[in-house]
Protein backbone atom coordinates (compact mmCIF):
# COMPACT_ATOMS: atom_id res chain seq x y z
CA UNK A 1 0.00 0.00 0.00
CA UNK A 2 1.00 3.51 -0.93
CA UNK A 3 0.58 6.46 1.03
CA UNK A 4 -1.32 9.27 -0.61
CA UNK A 5 -2.41 12.91 0.45
CA UNK A 6 -5.67 11.62 -0.06
CA UNK A 7 -7.52 10.93 3.35
CA UNK A 8 -8.91 8.10 2.22
CA UNK A 9 -5.92 6.19 2.06
CA UNK A 10 -5.54 6.60 5.95
CA UNK A 11 -9.60 5.35 6.29
CA UNK A 12 -8.15 2.70 4.25
CA UNK A 13 -4.99 1.58 6.40
CA UNK A 14 -6.93 1.95 9.50
CA UNK A 15 -9.57 -0.51 8.03
CA UNK A 16 -6.11 -3.28 7.13
CA UNK A 17 -4.78 -2.63 10.80
CA UNK A 18 -8.31 -3.37 12.30
CA UNK A 19 -8.98 -6.67 10.14
CA UNK A 20 -9.31 -9.54 12.26
CA UNK A 21 -6.83 -12.15 11.36
CA UNK A 22 -4.59 -10.06 9.06
CA UNK A 23 -4.60 -6.59 10.74
CA UNK A 24 -1.70 -5.57 13.81
CA UNK A 25 -2.91 -7.58 16.56
CA UNK A 26 -1.81 -4.28 18.68
CA UNK A 27 -4.61 -2.41 16.90
CA UNK A 28 -7.12 -4.83 16.86
CA UNK A 29 -7.05 -5.21 21.35
CA UNK A 30 -7.75 -1.56 21.36
CA UNK A 31 -10.82 0.19 22.39
CA UNK A 32 -12.14 3.88 22.75
CA UNK A 33 -10.46 3.78 26.38
CA UNK A 34 -6.84 2.30 25.50
CA UNK A 35 -6.85 4.81 22.66
CA UNK A 36 -8.00 7.70 24.83
CA UNK A 37 -4.78 8.77 26.33
CA UNK A 38 -2.94 8.37 23.07
CA UNK A 39 -5.33 10.99 21.96
CA UNK A 40 -4.67 13.45 24.52
CA UNK A 41 -1.54 12.96 24.27
CA UNK A 42 -0.92 13.58 20.68
CA UNK A 43 -3.29 17.14 21.06
CA UNK A 44 -0.44 17.93 23.80
CA UNK A 45 2.43 17.08 21.25
CA UNK A 46 0.56 19.28 18.40
CA UNK A 47 0.27 22.34 21.20
CA UNK A 48 3.88 21.55 22.11
CA UNK A 49 5.15 21.74 18.20
CA UNK A 50 3.29 25.41 17.78
CA UNK A 51 5.14 26.54 20.98
CA UNK A 52 8.44 25.43 19.62
CA UNK A 53 7.27 27.04 16.39
CA UNK A 54 8.81 23.43 14.57
CA UNK A 55 6.53 23.74 11.80
CA UNK A 56 8.11 19.90 10.36
CA UNK A 57 6.99 18.46 13.89
CA UNK A 58 3.84 20.57 13.55
CA UNK A 59 3.01 18.65 10.81
CA UNK A 60 4.33 15.22 11.53
CA UNK A 61 1.87 16.06 15.10
CA UNK A 62 -0.70 17.30 13.34
CA UNK A 63 -0.76 13.72 11.71
CA UNK A 64 -0.63 11.87 14.46
CA UNK A 65 -3.68 13.63 15.98
CA UNK A 66 -6.00 13.06 12.72
CA UNK A 67 -4.57 9.29 12.82
CA UNK A 68 -6.54 9.52 16.59
CA UNK A 69 -9.91 10.75 14.71
CA UNK A 70 -9.89 8.24 12.47
CA UNK A 71 -8.63 5.14 14.74
CA UNK A 72 -12.02 6.48 16.70
CA UNK A 73 -14.06 6.77 14.05
CA UNK A 74 -13.15 2.77 12.78
CA UNK A 75 -13.79 1.61 16.03
CA UNK A 76 -17.40 3.57 16.15
CA UNK A 77 -18.52 2.00 12.73
CA UNK A 78 -17.23 -1.25 13.57
CA UNK A 79 -20.06 -0.73 16.26
CA UNK A 80 -22.52 0.32 13.85
CA UNK A 81 -22.71 3.74 15.46
CA UNK A 82 -21.19 6.04 12.98
CA UNK A 83 -18.35 6.47 10.11
CA UNK A 84 -15.47 8.89 9.53
CA UNK A 85 -17.50 10.76 7.19
CA UNK A 86 -20.42 11.03 9.68
CA UNK A 87 -17.57 13.14 11.74
CA UNK A 88 -16.70 15.24 8.43
CA UNK A 89 -20.65 15.69 7.92
CA UNK A 90 -20.91 16.84 11.88
CA UNK A 91 -18.37 19.14 12.22
CA UNK A 92 -19.29 20.92 8.13
CA UNK A 93 -22.84 21.33 9.41
CA UNK A 94 -22.04 22.65 12.46
CA UNK A 95 -19.36 25.12 11.06
CA UNK A 96 -22.24 26.17 8.14
CA UNK A 97 -24.90 26.53 11.14
CA UNK A 98 -22.79 28.65 13.05
CA UNK A 99 -22.05 31.11 10.41
CA UNK A 100 -25.02 31.91 8.79
CA UNK A 101 -23.46 35.43 8.34
CA UNK A 102 -20.96 33.40 5.88
CA UNK A 103 -23.19 30.83 4.28
CA UNK A 104 -26.28 32.25 4.52
CA UNK A 105 -28.39 35.80 5.63
CA UNK A 106 -27.47 37.49 8.73
CA UNK A 107 -27.49 40.71 10.20
CA UNK A 108 -24.19 39.78 11.87
CA UNK A 109 -21.63 42.15 10.65
CA UNK A 110 -19.64 43.01 13.57
CA UNK A 111 -17.53 40.32 15.96
CA UNK A 112 -19.92 41.29 18.88
CA UNK A 113 -22.99 40.24 17.06
CA UNK A 114 -21.08 37.88 15.49
CA UNK A 115 -20.51 36.05 19.34
CA UNK A 116 -24.07 36.86 20.17
CA UNK A 117 -25.61 34.65 17.35
CA UNK A 118 -22.73 32.04 18.18
CA UNK A 119 -23.92 31.87 21.59
CA UNK A 120 -27.51 31.49 20.26
CA UNK A 121 -26.76 28.81 17.94
CA UNK A 122 -24.64 26.77 20.33
CA UNK A 123 -28.21 27.11 22.87
CA UNK A 124 -30.31 25.52 20.28
CA UNK A 125 -27.63 23.02 19.72
CA UNK A 126 -27.42 22.15 23.54
CA UNK A 127 -30.84 21.79 23.47
CA UNK A 128 -31.10 19.30 20.74
CA UNK A 129 -28.52 17.58 21.88
CA UNK A 130 -30.03 16.88 25.30
CA UNK A 131 -33.30 15.62 23.76
CA UNK A 132 -31.32 12.56 21.67
CA UNK A 133 -29.34 11.81 25.20
CA UNK A 134 -32.63 11.73 26.60
CA UNK A 135 -33.85 9.22 23.78
CA UNK A 136 -30.77 7.18 24.08
CA UNK A 137 -31.20 6.71 28.07
CA UNK A 138 -28.27 8.83 28.79
CA UNK A 139 -29.58 10.49 31.91
CA UNK A 140 -25.82 11.92 33.33
CA UNK A 141 -25.19 15.35 32.36
CA UNK A 142 -22.16 17.15 33.77
CA UNK A 143 -23.09 19.69 31.72
CA UNK A 144 -26.33 20.76 33.98
CA UNK A 145 -26.46 22.36 37.21
CA UNK A 146 -24.05 25.13 38.61
CA UNK A 147 -20.76 23.50 37.94
CA UNK A 148 -21.49 22.66 34.15
CA UNK A 149 -20.35 25.61 33.23
CA UNK A 150 -16.85 24.19 33.92
CA UNK A 151 -15.57 21.79 31.01
CA UNK A 152 -14.58 18.42 31.37
CA UNK A 153 -12.36 18.22 28.32
CA UNK A 154 -9.26 19.83 29.78
CA UNK A 155 -6.64 18.39 32.03
CA UNK A 156 -7.81 17.35 35.68
CA UNK A 157 -5.69 19.82 37.97
CA UNK A 158 -7.44 22.27 35.54
CA UNK A 159 -10.78 20.88 35.84
CA UNK A 160 -10.55 20.90 39.38
CA UNK A 161 -9.04 23.84 39.73
CA UNK A 162 -11.88 25.44 37.78
CA UNK A 163 -14.63 23.26 40.38
CA UNK A 164 -13.29 24.85 43.18
CA UNK A 165 -12.88 28.40 41.53
CA UNK A 166 -16.73 28.04 40.84
CA UNK A 167 -17.81 26.69 44.42
CA UNK A 168 -15.76 29.35 45.71
CA UNK A 169 -18.12 31.82 44.27
CA UNK A 170 -21.20 30.64 45.98
CA UNK A 171 -19.27 30.29 49.53
CA UNK A 172 -18.23 26.77 49.32
CA UNK A 173 -14.77 27.18 50.22
CA UNK A 174 -12.10 27.12 53.27
CA UNK A 175 -11.71 30.61 54.52
CA UNK A 176 -7.99 30.18 54.85
CA UNK A 177 -5.15 27.56 53.67
CA UNK A 178 -3.99 26.06 57.15
CA UNK A 179 -7.00 24.08 57.33
CA UNK A 180 -6.85 22.12 53.80
CA UNK A 181 -3.12 21.37 55.47
CA UNK A 182 -5.46 19.22 57.84
CA UNK A 183 -7.07 17.92 54.91
CA UNK A 184 -4.22 17.09 53.19
CA UNK A 185 -3.37 15.07 56.10
CA UNK A 186 -6.14 13.45 56.37
CA UNK A 187 -6.73 12.06 53.03
CA UNK A 188 -3.13 11.04 53.26
CA UNK A 189 -4.54 8.41 56.45
CA UNK A 190 -7.29 7.24 54.02
CA UNK A 191 -4.12 6.64 51.18
CA UNK A 192 -2.29 4.90 53.50
CA UNK A 193 -5.36 2.64 54.40
CA UNK A 194 -6.34 2.13 51.38
CA UNK A 195 -3.02 1.07 50.62
CA UNK A 196 -3.16 -1.96 53.63
CA UNK A 197 -6.71 -2.69 51.96
CA UNK A 198 -5.00 -3.87 48.80
CA UNK A 199 -7.78 -2.46 46.50
CA UNK A 200 -6.62 -1.05 43.53
CA UNK A 201 -10.21 0.87 42.94
CA UNK A 202 -10.22 2.30 46.58
CA UNK A 203 -6.27 3.50 46.34
CA UNK A 204 -7.43 5.26 43.29
CA UNK A 205 -10.23 7.31 43.96
CA UNK A 206 -8.34 8.16 47.78
CA UNK A 207 -5.28 9.27 45.58
CA UNK A 208 -7.92 11.36 43.57
CA UNK A 209 -8.98 13.07 46.99
CA UNK A 210 -5.43 13.69 47.76
CA UNK A 211 -4.53 15.35 44.99
CA UNK A 212 -7.98 17.30 44.47
CA UNK A 213 -6.61 18.59 48.10
CA UNK A 214 -3.30 19.99 47.03
CA UNK A 215 -5.03 21.61 43.93
CA UNK A 216 -6.98 23.35 46.90
CA UNK A 217 -3.78 24.46 48.69
CA UNK A 218 -2.32 25.32 45.77
CA UNK A 219 -5.17 27.50 44.64
CA UNK A 220 -5.80 29.44 48.38
CA UNK A 221 -1.97 30.15 47.81
CA UNK A 222 -2.03 31.46 44.61
CA UNK A 223 0.30 28.94 43.18
CA UNK A 224 -1.19 27.58 39.87
CA UNK A 225 -1.40 23.70 40.14
CA UNK A 226 -0.39 23.45 36.36
CA UNK A 227 1.89 25.36 36.57
CA UNK A 228 3.61 24.36 40.06
CA UNK A 229 3.28 20.59 38.56
CA UNK A 230 5.10 21.93 35.58
CA UNK A 231 8.15 22.86 37.14
CA UNK A 232 8.73 20.59 39.42
CA UNK A 233 8.98 18.40 36.03
CA UNK A 234 11.54 20.96 34.85
CA UNK A 235 13.62 20.11 38.07
CA UNK A 236 13.04 16.50 38.47
CA UNK A 237 14.55 16.56 34.54
CA UNK A 238 17.72 18.83 35.51
CA UNK A 239 18.95 16.75 38.55
CA UNK A 240 17.63 13.47 36.65
CA UNK A 241 19.89 14.47 33.64
CA UNK A 242 22.75 15.48 35.97
CA UNK A 243 23.00 11.83 37.26
CA UNK A 244 22.65 10.50 34.37
CA UNK A 245 26.06 12.94 32.89
CA UNK A 246 27.45 12.10 36.06
CA UNK A 247 27.24 8.63 35.55
CA UNK A 248 28.41 8.76 32.25
CA UNK A 249 32.19 10.77 33.25
CA UNK A 250 32.65 8.12 35.39
CA UNK A 251 32.09 5.45 32.96
CA UNK A 252 29.01 4.30 34.54
CA UNK A 253 26.05 2.75 33.46
CA UNK A 254 22.26 4.08 34.43
CA UNK A 255 20.56 0.96 33.80
CA UNK A 256 23.27 -0.66 36.12
CA UNK A 257 23.55 2.23 38.99
CA UNK A 258 22.30 1.14 42.09
CA UNK A 259 19.50 3.19 44.19
CA UNK A 260 22.18 4.52 46.53
CA UNK A 261 24.45 5.93 43.96
CA UNK A 262 21.57 7.41 42.24
CA UNK A 263 20.56 9.12 45.35
CA UNK A 264 24.28 10.07 46.26
CA UNK A 265 23.90 12.59 42.69
CA UNK A 266 20.35 13.50 43.36
CA UNK A 267 21.51 15.02 46.43
CA UNK A 268 24.82 16.53 44.48
CA UNK A 269 22.33 18.33 41.92
CA UNK A 270 20.38 19.99 44.77
CA UNK A 271 23.38 21.29 46.87
CA UNK A 272 24.89 22.68 43.23
CA UNK A 273 21.25 24.35 42.69
CA UNK A 274 21.08 25.86 46.35
CA UNK A 275 24.33 27.30 45.75
CA UNK A 276 23.16 28.63 42.50
CA UNK A 277 20.33 29.94 44.08
CA UNK A 278 22.47 32.32 46.82
CA UNK A 279 25.17 33.07 44.90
Amino acid sequence: MEPSKDISRLIEIMAALRTPGTGCPWDLEQNFSTIKPYTIEEAYEVADAIERNDMDDLCEELGDLLLQVVFHARMAEEAGEFAFGDVVEAITKKMIRRHPHVFARSDADTPDAVKLQWDEIKGAEKRERAERRARRGITEDFKQGYLGAVHRAQPALTEALKLQQRAAKVGFDWSEAEPILDKIEEEIGELRDALRGGRQDKVADELGDLIFALVNIGRHVKADPEDALRGTNTKFRRRFNYIETSLQQSNENLEAATLERMEELWQAAKAIERQVATS
